[in-house]
């Protein structure tokens, strides 16, 4: 594995351990030119997924970008790390295993809005208000009276 900050092509393993319940392992490394430690993370990867934008374009999945939008929607929420990482692992074997290589992004939002409701309602609403591009007060008021109606 290439060294992060000086770029060596050798660095060596420290510690190995499992990670994500099981999902990963975590590796310790240190870079033998520079000193430097970091950690890296592998992941099996069932398939190579491509995300079908809006528009038309086709990209490939990226879990982080998936974490990262999990993370902004459950930002000052009381919700574990080892949650969101457990949630971004369910969404993403879920996409790996439905036999499709091509995914509609829409398909991913609604897999994380159903996910998200589950965790957490207040993060629920977050990703919906912008996943739906709410742009009105009214907006919130009908999706709220939604999701008061089918509780």
């Amino acid at each position: 594995m290439k060294c992060p900050f000086c770029g060596a092509e050798d660095t060596q393993v420290k510690d190995s351990r499992p990670a994500e319940d099981a999902a990963a392992i975590r590796r310790r490394r240190a870079c033998p030119a520079c000193g430097a430690r970091f950690t890296t993370f592998e992941r099996v990867q069932l398939r190579e997924i491509t995300v079908l934008k809006t528009d038309g374009r086709r990209v490939p999945f990226d879990r982080e970008k998936l974490a990262r939008s999990v993370r902004v929607a459950l930002r000052k929420r009381p919700v574990d790390e080892d949650r969101i990482e457990r949630l971004v692992n369910s969404i993403q074997r879920r996409l790996e295993t439905e036999g499709e290589t091509e995914i509609p992004s829409r398909k991913i939002g609604e897999l994380l809005m159903e996910s998200l409701k589950e965790l957490d309602q207040v993060a629920y609403v977050r990703f919906a208000s912008v996943y739906r591009n709410f742009s009105e007060a009214k907006d919130f008021q009908a999706f709220l009276g939604e999701l008061g109606g089918k509780e």
